[in-house]
């Protein structure tokens, strides 16, 4: 069900993962769907401060039994925590809110313009003192990128962007693996906004394969290298959505998929963030 990926810095990633963006209506609703994702076979959680979840999120990660080195947790640095010269204690905040021991992933949120080589310079710091495992970043294009690598000295292990099918970003997907860099992809069933799971083709291919819309699209994440972090608290379709394994897209049916690429997102254009 679950496998593994390699990093640059040689740590195990498990994939897919779970996202937990407003996954519950509450602490409670989160725990609980954290909770039975564990029981699924998940061993890859995803959160961020700004999602304000991290205290129900490391409960039921605390709750479940599972070993802590079994489980990989990542979490984000919020762009305001950058502007108030606050990203250590953020960090320490992160930690104290998980109480899960330690970090695997710290990821910086999202590109904060001018700030960009300086956050990444504090980032290598926390990791280079030992308290997470990997750093990265999230929603940065390959025109942040370039900022970050003319002065770091630790690549990124991770860039974690909106992608899927009608949000291919094939450039920057060849950019980072050019890199080195593991993209996982947000939103990779699309929203309300974009139904990606109504897509004709999308479905044809499903009724062919005897699989889930959703498993298509994460089964065409994994044959793309890249981590999908479905979100769903319904135990039914947290199992479906790991269950990728007994089945593969032809080289045509990828090719088709691809081709659905609208340069569509569901969220904000990373040049558009603001704090």
């Amino acid at each position: 069900m679950i496998k593994t990926r390699l990093l640059n810095n040689r740590i195990e990633i498990p994939s897919p993962g779970l996202g937990t963006y407003r996954l519950g209506r509450n602490d409670e609703e989160v725990s609980r769907a954290v909770r039975h994702a564990l029981d699924a076979g998940y061993r890859h959680i995803d959160t961020a401060s700004f999602y304000d979840n991290e205290m129900p999120v490391g409960k039921a990660i605390r709750e479940s039994g599972i070993p802590r080195e079994d489980l990989f947790v990542t979490t984000k640095l919020w762009g305001s925590d950058i502007l108030e010269g606050r990203i250590e204690r953020a960090f320490d905040e992160s930690m104290r809110r998980l109480d899960v021991g330690y970090i695997d992933l710290y990821l910086v949120h999202w590109p904060v313009k001018g700030r960009i080589a300086d956050t990444w310079r504090e980032m290598e710091r926390i990791y280079q003192s030992g308290r997470v495992k990997a750093i990265g970043v999230s929603n940065h294009l390959i025109h942040h990128l370039e900022l970050l690598l003319k002065e770091a000295g630790i690549m990124p292990a991770v860039n974690q962007v909106e992608l899927h099918p009608y949000l291919v970003m094939q450039e920057l997907q060849d950019y980072c693996q050019g890199k080195g860099i593991v993209i996982e992809s947000w939103s990779p069933l699309g929203s309300s906004k974009i139904p990606l799971l109504a897509d004709p083709m999308l479905q044809e291919i499903a009724n062919r394969k005897g699989k889930s819309t959703a498993q298509v699209i994460l089964r065409w994440n994994l044959q793309k290298q890249l981590i999908p972090l479905p979100k769903s608290s319904d135990r039914q379709r947290q199992r479906e959505n790991l269950s990728l394994s007994d089945f593969n897209l032809t080289a045509d049916e990828m090719t088709d998929i691809d081709r659905l690429d609208r340069n569509l997102r569901t969220g904000i254009h990373p040049d558009a963030i603001t704090f």
